[in-house]
């Protein structure tokens, strides 16, 4: 992917990618909460016909390219090595129309899955004090661009997977949200997956029973789940403490009046997994879903 590719995807799939939902918005633009910094009033004005935005706090604008330079600080060759990761839906589609039947292929092929066993994905895993919770995980090893990869998988509902390792951040296949069953009429619902791999370890020291379990795997798929919500009693949400996770509860809540806000847990940290991290409590009992 070149700049003038990057540029051509919808900027509102790259703002959703990064978990940035509209405040309001019509045919012509949207508008957003400034996504470099807390603002409590939208300033971020996308314009659908240009494909361009502009920062009204700071007097800034531009394209998808100058978007994701300043939100990343990075060099525009490390913002299109992001954007090839990402799988952005609209460039597909590109790729489709210009090439009309030719068979696309895959810009990543899945060497090999097996149980999580490499030394440094290990390490990373009790860096964030989840090492026991390997039976939800897989090792992924996958080539991308002529390279091999390799990293921490766990597995979406539409067979896709979540690829995490120290420095990878990134999703193989169809990004999706992850269910697991436990026949329960109570759900706990998680931003990501290392904050319900953290949750396994205290569930037991919280006094918490097993129930049935989402994990958004970002919370840009928070309208994936609105409709499955209303199948149950009880309704707990463990979002990030950021815009995006407020918007997220508020947006569940408004329909969901049992849904309940639980991130007083970890309210003077980054997220659930953070909290673990940082105040270490006790690990509860190992859940397996295998």
């Amino acid at each position: 992917m070149n700049c003038k590719q990057f540029n051509t995807i919808s900027l509102e799939e790259v703002l959703l990618s990064l978990g940035h939902l509209p405040t309001r918005q019509n045919e012509k633009e949207a508008w957003y909460l400034n996504p470099f910094a807390s603002e409590s009033q939208a300033s971020f004005k996308l314009d659908k016909r240009l494909n361009a935005w502009y920062l009204h706090s700071e007097g800034v604008g531009g394209n998808n390219s100058d978007l994701m330079k300043k939100y990343l600080n990075a060099s525009i060759s490390e913002v299109l090595i992001w954007a090839e990761a990402q799988n952005f839906s609209s460039f597909h589609q590109q790729n489709i129309s210009n090439q009309k039947l030719e068979i696309i292929p895959k810009n990543y092929e899945i060497i090999e899955i097996k149980n999580v066993q490499h030394p440094a994905l290990l390490e990373y895993l009790k860096s964030r004090k989840v090492e026991n919770q390997i039976d939800f995980l897989d090792e992924i090893h996958y080539r991308m661009n002529d390279k091999n990869y390799f990293g921490i998988g766990f597995k979406n509902d539409s067979s896709g997977y979540e690829i995490r390792n120290k420095y990878s951040k990134i999703c193989l296949g169809k990004k999706d949200i992850s269910t697991i069953k436990n026949s329960s009429n109570s759900l706990r619902v998680f931003e990501g997956f290392f904050d319900f791999l953290s949750f396994q370890n205290v569930e037991t020291f919280l006094e918490k029973e097993p129930s049935d379990y989402i994990i958004l795997n970002s919370v840009a798929m928070i309208h994936n789940i609105k409709s499955s919500l209303g199948n149950y009693e009880n309704i707990e949400l463990y979002f990030d403490n950021d815009d995006a996770g407020n918007r997220a509860v508020e947006i569940i809540r408004i329909e969901n009046k049992n849904a309940q806000d639980c991130r007083v847990l970890y309210s003077d940290f980054k997220d659930l997994n953070d909290w673990q991290v940082h105040k270490n409590p006790s690990p509860g009992r190992q859940v397996k879903h295998r």
